[in-house]
C-alpha cells in the first residue's frame, strides 16, 4: 500500500480525539458506561472545546522537544534528551496539568525539576502507560533511522518510566504508527511487531539509555494486570511489592520487556481471532494500565474497525480500562493508516490544543 497522505495530521488529532472521547470514562464500568452512553460508548466529543488530559498533552511535550531537536541535525539522545526534559518539567508546572495525570509522569517530572539525572529520576519499577500514551510523534518524523527511532522512542519512555517493558511497547508502538504512515496493512501489523520484538529482544540501546539497566526493578511487575484501584493514570500506579532486583546484564533487562510484549501480542491474535466489536476490549488483551496492555488493547480497537476511526475510537471509550488511553493509542494508529480526511470535519475546530496538532502535522505530512 502507498504511504498514507495527511498521515501525522491524521495520527495526532486521531490521537487527541480518542483521548478526549474516552476522558468521560475512564473510571466507569460498562455497566455505567452503557447505561450513560449507549451499547456503543460516547458518539461524539465532550463540549466546546472538547477537553483532552494528560495523554495528549505529554504527547505534545514529546512532539515540542522532537521537533526542536530536528531543527539541529543529526539527530542525538544528547540533542533531544534535554528537550524532553525541559518540556516535561514545563507540562509539570502548567496551570491546565491537572486532568488526572499520572503519579508516575508526576513523581518522575518532579525528579527531573529538582535537576536530579533522568537515570535516577525516573520510576524505575514502572511500566505504566504513561511509557507509550505519547510516543506517536516518534513514529510520524520521516528520515529517521530504526536506531534513532528505536532509541528515541525507548528514551522518551525511560524519562519517566524505566521498567523494561514500558521501553519495549513504546518501542513497538512508535513502530506501528511509523509502518501504519508508510502503508503496511492493518492485517499485517502483529506479524510484523512479533517479528520485530524477536529482532530487538536483546538489543539494549546504550547510547540512549545510558546504564538504565544496572538500576533495580521490581520483581512480579509481569504477573500483576493493574486495576481501576491503581491506575497509571489515577491514584496510584500499576506497580508491585516486592526485594529490588538488579539485571545481571543488559541484555536480561531489556529482553524481559520484549518477552511481556510477546505475551500480550499472543492475547491479541486470541482476541481477533474472536473479532467481537461488541465485547468490552479489554477482556482478552488487558485494561490498558500498563504500557503493554496499552498498546494491545487500542490496536485491538483499531484493527476491529480498521476502515472506520470513528468507531475504533468509541470501541476504546467503551471499555472498563484507562479508557483514554486505549482510544488514543486507537485514533493514533487510525489515523496514521487513513490520514486526515477520515475524521469528521468539524471535530478540528473544537478539539483542544488544535493549533499545536495542525503545527506538528504540518512539519510531519
Amino acid at each position: 500500500m502507498p504511504p498514507t497522505p495527511q498521515a501525522a495530521s491524521g495520527c495526532l488529532f486521531g490521537l487527541a480525539y480518542g483521548d478526549a472521547l474516552g476522558a468521560p470514562t475512564e473510571f466507569l464500568n460498562m455497566r455505567q458506561i452503557r447505561r450513560r452512553f449507549g451499547a456503543d460508548g460516547p458518539r461524539d466529543l465532550p463540549g466546546t472545546p472538547a477537553l483532552v488530559t494528560d495523554d495528549t498533552q505529554m504527547t505534545i511535550a514529546v512532539a515540542e522537544g522532537l521537533l526542536s531537536a530536528l531543527e539541529h541535525p543529526p539527530f542525538t539522545p544528547d540533542l533531544v534528551l534535554p528537550r524532553w526534559r525541559r518540556h516535561f518539567i514545563d507540562w509539570l508546572h502548567d496551570p491546565d496539568n491537572n486532568r488526572a495525570p499520572g503519579n508516575t509522569c508526576l513523581r518522575a517530572c518532579r525528579n527531573l525539576d529538582a535537576g536530579t539525572p533522568w537515570v535516577e529520576a525516573t520510576q524505575h519499577d514502572s511500566k505504566g502507560c504513561g511509557a507509550n500514551m505519547r510516543v506517536a510523534p516518534v513514529g510520524l518524523v520521516p528520515g529517521l533511522s530504526d536506531e534513532q527511532r528505536s532509541g528515541a522512542a525507548q528514551l522518551q519512555a525511560a524519562l519517566t518510566h524505566g521498567h523494561p517493558t514500558g521501553l519495549a511497547a513504546s518501542e513497538l508502538t512508535a513502530f506501528a504508527v511509523w509502518w501504519l504512515r508508510e502503508g503496511t496493512a492493518p492485517a499485517d501489523l502483529p506479524a510484523a511487531l512479533r517479528e520485530h520484538c524477536h529482532a530487538q529482544r536483546a538489543v539494549y540501546h546504550e547510547r540512549w539509555l545510558e546504564d538504565l539497566w544496572r538500576r533495580p526493578a521490581v520483581p512480579g511487575l509481569s504477573s500483576r494486570r493493574a486495576t481501576p484501584g491503581s491506575p497509571e493514570s489515577g491514584p496510584g500506579d500499576p506497580r508491585s511489592a516486592g526485594a529490588p532486583l538488579r539485571s545481571p546484564d543488559p541484555q536480561t533487562f531489556i529482553a524481559r520487556g520484549w518477552d511481556e510484549c510477546l505475551a500480550v501480542l499472543d492475547r491479541l491474535d486470541e482476541a481477533l481471532a474472536r473479532a467481537d466489536r461488541d465485547a468490552d476490549p479489554c477482556e482478552i488483551t488487558g485494561a490498558g494500565w500498563v504500557a503493554e496492555e496499552a498498546l494491545a488493547t487500542g490496536l485491538l480497537c483499531f484493527l476491529l474497525f480498521p476502515g472506520d476511526p470513528v468507531a475504533a475510537i468509541r470501541r476504546g471509550a467503551a471499555s472498563s480500562g484507562d479508557s483514554d488511553s486505549i482510544a488514543c493509542l486507537a485514533g493514533a494508529f487510525a489515523g496514521a493508516h487513513l490520514g486526515m480526511a477520515v475524521w469528521p470535519a468539524e471535530w478540528a475546530g473544537r478539539i483542544e490544543y488544535a493549533g499545536d496538532l495542525a503545527r506538528f502535522g504540518r512539519a510531519w505530512d
